[in-house]
């Protein structure tokens, strides 16, 4: 199927947003000048979105500057004032919502920083293993629990960089993770009352209500597990939709990693000659290996055991804690760096039980900590006429000889490499952990030929200043009054200050591109909402279904609120929304609480287009696109609407 084949469902969808909007404002009831104008400006950021003319921050940009030049135009557009006051034109990047985006990246990263990020994602590897459909509901399912009581944006920061480190180990695509990771985070927040703005709000806008309505009228107000339910069920869904449709609308491009990866392997093999891959074995009981040394097995068999862990001694690598003179006993966990013909021969010799994947070495082994690289051995180098075995390369440097090439020749385990005296311009292929290869970039008695390689500094021992100032934010978010962004700024420059992150490491993992998009809509959703749009538009859409079924009245009041979610604030759509809902439902003789709830939950149905905060810190690193959303969140908006108004029907 064609390019222009694919986008044709997308035009259909947008040309129908389009026209629905067109024939509001052809309705019988004439708009103000202002709200044409604005519909237009809404007609055009739809546009402008589905068919990505220019980047959607761009887009988002330009769309901010033409309502700020509406003031200059506004005699010749036969508007009295521009459609946003110019002042507030720039509210966005001071807003709430940016400054607590901005702030949960910052922290996100901190925490990377750490290393616990990798051993959480080392968790979920484990228990996962490598496939989609086992690693997709492990991720989403605990972030959809996590947004139930936080942010639902904290909750996919806090994530981003596990997510990032999985893709890493299992060659997975971010694109196949990060969208459902970030969908569960939005359907989290309707777990629970406090897991999304417009539930936190909710009840105080139905006390609000009740002082305008009749005693017979007033409406209760919500517990804290009122909407668990309806929460659950939509998590569910949204889990049980990737798993099985995942394949079918998640994008299929490759990660850029997994093709490193892939593109480094291949160097080595058409170089080199060199088929080894990593693998995990067993040593029984009775297997003749017991009581060993390393040097005893490793020319011989032409393996390279680069890691072992026994039930006496924790994890030994090859940076620097594990020697040829170490002693293999019953069960210990040995990792192989060996091709797989040798590999098996050396299993079927002792009988050893190979794992059909990396358990115990699956963090050690993964692409962002260790791998194989080249290094040269200069003429100035005081290495020179010495062995690897002289020098104890693995103990001492934290490299494991794999091939040494010379003269054109490459020479590998078994042609006794390792009692070979070094000559200028020998190169070694090695594998070694990255922190080990940087290290030796400063050391004069070697050449470092592999310069793409992870390299990132890494923090462990500021671990506990991480987690100190996480669980205060995290706390403050919680448990006080405090603003959002106020409570995470204090978690994100707490972290700054202790020497977690640095502040130019703090400037580099904020996605400006995501902080322009969100901060450059604001002022749009401000002109929907002070112009009157909304409310004529809501005003016309209900207009017609007032004398249908109840239900039929119920979901039209969550389609609009899915609608307004997608082009202002949930929390301005909330507020609008409410008011209008309650009195359709007292009209028609229907609980009005129940309608004020289904305003509330549906405003987190924000899957269509990268407009809520979540869809857009994802949008960067997952090299999504607005079609992307299109297709996925088409689909996961009409289950939304199914699911929601089902149990809310059922239970209530």
């Amino acid at each position: 199927m064609s390019t222009e084949e694919k986008s044709l469902p997308i035009k259909k969808i947008v040309a129908g947003v389009i026209f629905a909007i067109s024939a509001l404002m052809l309705s019988t009831v004439t708009p103000s000048i202002e709200i044409a104008w604005v519909s237009g400006i809404l007609a055009l950021t739809i546009y402008l979105f589905a068919f990505e003319i220019v980047g959607v921050d761009v887009a988002a940009v330009s769309i901010m500057v033409l309502l700020g030049l509406s003031s200059l135009l506004a005699p010749y557009l036969g508007l009295s004032t521009g459609l946003v006051e110019n002042k507030h034109l720039f509210d966005g990047f001071s807003s709430n919502a940016v400054m607590s985006i901005i702030a949960v990246m910052i922290i996100g990263a901190g925490l990377d920083k750490t290393g616990l990020m990798s051993k959480v994602a080392g968790v979920i590897l484990k228990v996962g293993g490598t496939t989609e459909k086992r690693i997709i509901p492990i991720i989403s399912g605990t972030v959809g629990i996590i947004s139930s009581f936080m942010q639902n944006v904290g909750a996919a920061a806090l994530f981003l960089p596990v997510v990032n480190r999985i893709s890493v180990r299992s060659g997975l695509p971010m694109s196949r993770l990060l969208m459902p990771m970030g969908f569960c985070a939005i359907l989290g927040g309707t777990v629970t009352m406090v897991g999304s703005s417009p539930l936190i709000l909710l009840n105080d806008l139905i006390l609000t209500s009740n002082k305008a309505l009749p005693a017979a009228n007033h409406m209760e107000t919500w517990s804290l597990f009122s909407v668990t339910p309806v929460g659950m069920a939509l998590v569910a869904t949204g889990i049980l939709y990737f798993v099985f449709l995942g394949k079918y609308v998640l994008p299929v491009s490759s990660s850029d990693k997994k093709t490193d990866t892939a593109d480094t392997k291949d160097y080595f093999l058409n170089i080199y000659g060199i088929d080894y891959e990593f693998f995990e074995v067993i040593v029984p009981e009775k297997s003749d290996l017991v009581g060993k040394h390393l040097d005893d097995i490793e020319n011989e068999h032409k393996v390279r055991i680069i890691a072992a862990q026994s039930k006496t001694e924790n994890l030994r690598t090859d940076r620097g804690t594990i020697s040829r003179d170490m002693d293999i006993e019953t069960d210990t966990r040995l990792g192989i760096l060996a091709s797989p013909k040798n590999l098996l021969a050396f299993s079927e010799k002792f009988n050893l039980e190979l794992l059909s994947s990396l358990d115990a070495f699956s963090d050690a082994f993964s692409t962002a900590k260790s791998g194989i690289a080249e290094i040269v051995i200069p003429p100035s180098s005081k290495l020179l006429g010495k062995s690897a075995r002289d020098l104890w390369m693995r103990k001492t440097y934290g490299l494991s000889v794999v091939a040494l090439h010379r003269n054109g020749e490459t020479l590998r385990e078994g042609d006794n490499i390792r009692d070979m005296p070094f000559k200028a311009g020998d190169t070694l292929v090695v594998h070694t952990n990255w922190d080990s290869l940087t290290r030796l970039k400063n050391d004069p008695d070697f050449v470092v030929v592999t310069t793409e390689y992870p390299h990132e500094e890494v923090r462990p021992n500021k671990v506990g200043y991480a987690g100190f100032f996480f669980a205060i934010a995290l706390g403050l978010v919680l448990f006080s009054d405090l603003r959002l962004s106020i409570a995470l700024l204090t978690g994100a420059l707490g972290m700054v200050l202790s020497g977690v992150i640095k502040i130019e490491e703090a400037y580099t993992a904020v996605s400006w591109k995501t902080v322009f998009l969100l901060a450059s809509l604001i002022p749009l959703g401000l002109a929907v909402e002070t112009s009157g749009t909304a409310k004529w538009i809501a005003e016309q859409t209900l207009s017609v279904v007032g004398d249908m079924p109840v239900w039929v009245i119920q979901s039209a009041v969550a389609i609009l609120a899915t609608f307004f979610t997608l082009v202002m604030s949930n929390v301005g759509a909330t507020v609008l929304l409410v008011p209008l809902a309650v009195n359709i439902a007292i009209g028609v003789g229907a609980n009005p609480a129940i309608f004020a709830l289904t305003v509330a939950i549906a405003t987190s149905n924000s899957f269509l287009i990268p407009t809520h905060q979540v869809n857009a810190l994802i949008m960067g690193p997952g090299g999504y696109r607005v079609p992307d959303f299109l297709k996925a969140g088409g689909i996961m908006t009409i289950l939304f609407l199914i699911v929601s108004m089902t149990m809310m029907n059922i239970i209530f």
